[in-house]
């Protein structure tokens, strides 16, 4: 294949010199200077594959210093649709690129850059904005396809130490991480693999060939590759799960704290989540795995490590309910406080794969309860867990995840025929295992309450039955796009009513993922997010760029009041599940992390105190799960789960979001010497820490 780099450098010639041509005089002829030949067009095609399905598909033609991308995939009903237009200079950075579409959830996109007259320029989602040319800059497109990495590459290896300042802000940096001989296409092909760094909070681990022409990005999950090299892709995707367990083995190992003693958290104040109350000053003492004693704030040990607490509150580990557990979120979690997930389907051999390192302490992570995620065969079905084609293939999967026991429940998914509800509900509690999903496609949650479901999945599943004709088709963004029709509702009439009573006669829970819905309803472009308000300007600029983003599209003043009226209406319905008594169970289905402690804040909406929510994310959703006699309280007895905050929960929640120390399994960790690693600046000091007496 032509060197890309080469084609740049040739068309980014032709282009700039076309006016340069001059004519030589000859006696009696005046001979014109031939047109340089236009080059010739490279098409590359890409397959988009997730989870070994095929869902998308991308395209680049460069024809001289000119790009053009389109993109687009569809899983689970939705997806990116993007067209990118690229022109390189001749140093082979962008001097202008825009892209047009619409994002995974539907917010346009009309971005577009531009160097003019030394002068950067360039709109996002987020607006205008302008920048001095004075130095070589490569732009980062807020919504570019996983072709930009291209570009980004041959720009960087260009570059002396492959580090280039950025538009609009930060820099790019890309290593070298090893070669790689891909098997599974036509022919064996070498490429190398390299880690892009500077953007967001990962890197992004991607492929280029031996020609210098991009080849695939890969993660664990999700993998863009030259077409014809499908077969790849256990290959690249088992690579990318390596690359991903290699750098969290070595922040695990950095930041990780074994002191082989037993460990004193002197003098603070812990949360009973029984009580609802704090104790007063008091002292915890951890060994091992377990919590010893809680003694007095200043009691202590000539063998002990002492840490600090300094008149701070300890908290017991916090549970997100609704999670999709992988690595890149793991750590974070447990940064955040967060050390217990429920996972609402995942690949079932990845996520084992990812408990067993999180057990044998290779990495850091939550404790993890797996549900068993079940999904019908169709055009929109998503691609975790199991998907199935008749009655007896779902029963069949049921049986699977009992047969595992060590599954919590099972989750039923869109594309599952209604038909086949009960057959799975049946079989599920007579294996022993508990029921919660969405509503398939063409069906409401009151049937499938009355089929037997213990728990709904999401709000937006809930209501949806208020305000959809049966023929209406869920799998697609209906689901989300509907809920603009939910401030005609009235939460107090006998259709709403008949749902509540339904779910308070047979003890259905619910599982709302209120912030995820904030996020959808209330985002505008320009705007940075209510949710990520306090903690923003800590993010990387990719963090930073998409918190002022839309998630849906809003683009008339009906729009916008539609889909804030739709929010109102479920904080409504919310507040009036929880005057019935329906139990509320916390959960993002957003990674976790810094969103769980946006999920739990949300609650107060509804009349929760924030004692009453952390109470329900600690010990009531442990005792949900089957395991509050060892998790969700600091209990002489129970497993060492807690964190540490400087100032007191239960006059201001958002004091969890100030985190000093985490303990998991008595293992401590310091969100302060955890965060550089993915670009976050830290919010607090690390407490101060007394090693034993006598020790050296």
């Amino acid at each position: 294949m032509i060197n890309r780099l080469t084609l740049m450098a040739l068309g980014g010639a032709f282009l700039l010199g076309a006016c340069a041509h001059e004519t030589e005089v000859v006696p009696a002829t005046i001979v014109e200077a031939e047109a340089p030949e236009a080059p010739e067009p490279v098409t590359e095609t890409y397959t988009v594959r997730l989870f070994g399905a095929d869902i998308g598909e991308m395209t680049a033609v460069t024809t001289g210093p000119g790009i053009k991308v389109d993109y687009e995939y569809r899983n689970n009903g939705r997806g990116p649709t993007m067209a990118e237009t690229i022109l390189l200079g001749e140093d082979g950075l962008p001097v202008s690129w825009t892209v047009d579409g619409n994002t995974t959830f539907g917010n346009k996109v009309t971005e577009t850059f531009a160097l003019d007259d030394g002068t950067a320029r360039w709109v996002d989602t987020t607006g205008p904005g302008m920048a001095d040319a004075d130095e070589a800059k490569i732009y980062i497109a807020q919504n570019a396809s996983p072709y930009a990495l291209a570009v980004y590459a041959h720009a960087l290896l260009a570059d002396d130490d492959q580090t280039l300042s950025a538009y609009p802000a930060g820099a790019l940096h890309l290593e070298k991480i090893e070669n790689v001989t891909v098997e599974g296409g036509p022919e064996p092909i070498g490429t190398t693999a390299y880690a892009l760094t500077g953007e967001s909070l990962d890197p992004t681990y991607f492929l280029m060939d031996e020609d210098d022409a991009f080849f695939a990005v890969i993660s664990p999950r999700f993998l863009v590759i030259r077409k014809g090299y499908e077969g790849a892709e256990a290959q690249l995707t088992n690579l990318a799960t390596r690359l991903a367990s290699e750098r969290y083995e070595t922040i695990q190992t950095a930041t990780a704290h074994n002191y082989g003693t037993p460990v004193r958290i002197a003098d603070v104040r812990i949360f009973d989540p029984v009580k609802k109350a704090l104790t007063g000053p008091v002292s915890v003492l951890v060994e091992g795995t377990t919590i010893k004693a809680i003694e007095a704030a200043n009691a202590s040990h000539p063998d002990e490590t002492v840490i600090d607490g300094n008149g701070g509150t300890l908290i017991p580990g916090l549970t997100d309910m609704h999670g999709h557990v992988g690595q890149d979120d793991a750590l974070l979690n447990i940064a955040a406080g967060v050390t217990l997930i429920r996972d609402m389907g995942n690949d079932n051999a990845k996520l084992a794969e990812l408990i067993g390192k999180i057990e044998d302490g290779t990495l850091a992570g939550p404790r993890i309860v797996k549900n068993g995620f079940i999904e019908g065969k169709s055009p929109f079905n998503s691609n975790n867990g199991i998907l199935v084609s008749s009655e007896e293939e779902a029963v069949a999967a049921v049986d699977w995840y009992a047969d595992q026991g060590d599954y919590f429940q099972i989750k039923i998914y869109n594309s599952i025929n209604p038909d086949w509800v009960p057959a799975m509900v049946a079989e599920a509690k007579k294996r022993g295992l508990g029921v919660t999903g969405h509503v398939p496609a063409f069906t409401n949650a009151d049937n499938m309450i009355e089929a037997g479901y213990d728990e709904m999945t999401h709000i937006n599943q809930v209501m949806l039955g208020w305000v959809l004709d049966p023929t209406e088709d869920t799998r697609t963004l209906l689901r989300l796009t509907a809920l603009q029709r939910l401030p005609k509702v009235d939460l107090d009439g006998p259709q709403v009513q008949h749902t509540l009573d339904l779910m308070v006669e047979n003890k259905v829970a619910i599982d709302p993922t209120y912030e995820i819905h904030e996020a959808l309803l209330l985002s505008r472009n320009g705007e940075v997010q209510a949710g990520v308000k306090d903690y923003i300007d800590h993010m990387p600029v990719g963090e930073q760029r998409d918190a002022r983003a839309a998630w849906s599209n809003i683009e008339t003043p009906e729009d916008d009041a539609a889909y804030a009226g739709a929010f109102d209406q479920i904080t409504g319905t919310l507040k009036r599940m929880k005057d019935r008594g329906i139990f509320i169970l916390m959960g993002t289905d957003m990674g976790g992390a810094f969103t769980l402690h946006r999920e739990l804040e949300l609650y107060q909406k509804i009349g929760f105190t924030p004692a009453e929510i952390l109470a329900r994310a600690t010990q009531e959703e442990a005792d949900y799960m089957g395991l509050g006699d060892e998790l969700g309280s600091i209990t002489p007895g129970k497993k060492a789960d807690f964190f540490l905050v400087p100032d007191n929960p239960l006059d201001d929640l958002k004091a969890i979001k100030t985190i000093e120390l985490v303990s998991k399994d008595g293992t401590i960790y310091f969100p302060t010497e955890i965060y550089p690693y993915f670009g976050i600046k830290p919010f607090t000091e690390v407490p101060d820490v007394m090693a034993p007496a006598g020790a050296n």
